[in-house]
């Protein structure tokens, strides 16, 4: 018979079995006080602590906002970053100088200087 502490050890004579069918165990690092609400809570509903983290992160998910299905929302925050870029630099330039040294100006803040546009990861590359 295998003792707790030959369990795994390089000399044991016994294969390693993997066990089959289970659930993948994570650990979870919460502070002390949530820890001992998760516990509390768990008492509550006669349920062990890993039953009421997983019924818990369940709750969450439940009424969490769902995530979005695809990219277009990142493309929107990003041309609204940019808007809100273009109206902060509008307000710092000087309101004397011509409107195409203006656009130039700000179209060099907000796209950077051509000669790194290669390196932009958020235009796309051309074709090579």
């Amino acid at each position: 018979m295998i003792g707790v502490s030959d369990f795994g050890s390089k000399d044991s004579t016994s294969p390693v079995r993997r066990r089959t069918g289970l659930d993948v165990i994570s650990a979870v690092k919460m502070p002390e006080l949530q820890t001992a609400t998760v516990d509390a809570w768990a008492e509550a509903h006669q349920m062990s602590r890993s039953d009421a983290i997983c019924k818990l992160v369940e709750f969450g998910l439940r009424i969490a906002p769902p995530t979005p299905a695809s990219g277009s929302t990142v493309v929107s925050d990003a041309t609204r970053l940019e808007e809100l870029a273009v109206h902060e630099i509008e307000g710092l330039l000087d309101p004397a100088l011509p409107e195409d040294e203006r656009e130039r100006r700000i179209r060099r803040l907000t796209e950077g200087p051509p000669e790194f546009s290669h390196e932009r990861i958020d235009l796309p590359k051309p074709r090579t």
